[in-house]
């Protein structure tokens, strides 16, 4: 792995703190069934069902077209939108990508944010909620860790991000207020368009029903354990060029799979570029996508990386090409 790891010291959290709120048993036994548990089984049922009743053409693009819409919800609304301000965009575009993030069925668009800042402050250190190195540096401390950065802190975090403290800005926007109160419709939304795309598209019943499995149910499975691995492996495995405080790496099949989110380096380097594959051969396609709202000016206000602060962070500076 390349790059290096510094060891500035960061901000500790204290216990508590208004940084974090005490969660109740049954709020921690529901995230451990709808974001732990029913993803590891609906991908262990997709196999039989390929192998039984296989899965056509419609339901193909059905799936990837409700994947592309999450993941480009999360990577460019929740995350690069709302969590780190990386632009500014016209009313209709930001309601659209609300909606988009909530197809990925991770959480309210608050709380979502809440966790993702703290987890830039402390990342890595302790503090931070879902760091892998949370156990230890190496053999089963780190495949522990791994387990907890993955999935496990949904439910053994005992004590999860405090919103009124980590994102003030967005609980006074009235849009993101009644998105946060829609957001059980979303979820429902985000399985019966797949499943009513599929029943018009054959006309049948079984149309809706395969296209439900596997557009609504298996790409929301699908879409958790992508998006997670940028968590744990993305802290991990990988290259390191830029100098950070943590261990934010590049993964170039985490980056392909989650739209640009794998070059996951330079976005510890610096949160609020709106472009995270900065270097030559890092293809991004969400920072491809905020460019052509830019271009159509339903984006403003886009923060670009720049050249000059490419270069005085690498860790081998004889390549700073973007």
């Amino acid at each position: 792995m390349g790059g290096s790891v510094t060891s500035s010291p960061i901000p500790q959290p204290r216990p508590g703190t208004a940084e974090t709120v005490t969660v109740t048993t049954g709020r921690r036994t529901a995230y451990l069934v709808v974001l732990v548990v029913l993803p590891v089984l609906l991908l262990a049922l997709a196999v039989p069902a390929a192998w039984g009743w296989g899965i056509g053409p419609r339901d193909v693009v059905i799936a990837v077209v409700m994947y592309l819409v999450s993941i480009f919800g999360i990577a460019i609304g929740y995350h690069r939108l709302f969590t780190h301000r990386a632009f500014k965009c016209r009313r209709p575009l930001r309601v659209a990508l609300m909606l988009a993030g909530g197809m990925a069925v991770e959480g309210p668009l608050t709380l979502w944010a809440a966790e993702h800042r703290r987890h830039h402050k402390y990342a890595d250190r302790h503090g931070d909620p879902h760091s892998p190195w949370r156990y230890g540096d190496g053999g089963l401390a780190l495949l522990r860790g791994m387990a907890h950065a993955h999935v496990g802190w949904f439910y053994t975090a005992r004590r999860r991000s405090s919103r009124r403290h980590w994102v003030p800005d967005l609980l006074a926007d009235p849009d993101v207020r009644r998105f946060d109160a829609a957001y059980p419709a979303v979820v429902a939304l985000s399985f019966a368009l797949p499943a009513a795309a599929g029943g018009l598209w054959s006309m049948s019943w079984a149309g809706a029903w395969t296209a439900f499995f596997w557009g609504g149910l298996v790409r929301y499975a699908v879409v958790h354990h992508v998006t997670w691995s940028v968590n744990s492996v993305a802290h991990t495995f990988g290259e390191r060029p830029f100098r950070t405080r943590d261990r934010s790496s590049n993964v170039r099949w985490v980056a392909m799979l989650t739209l640009g989110e794998g070059w996951h380096n330079w976005h510890h380097m610096e949160p609020t570029c709106a472009r995270h594959g900065v270097l030559r051969g890092q293809l991004d396609p969400s920072a491809r996508l905020i460019r052509w709202f830019e271009r159509a000016r339903w984006a403003y206000g886009v923060h670009w990386p720049s050249p000059d602060r490419l270069a005085a962070h690498r860790v081998d500076r004889r390549d700073t090409r973007t």
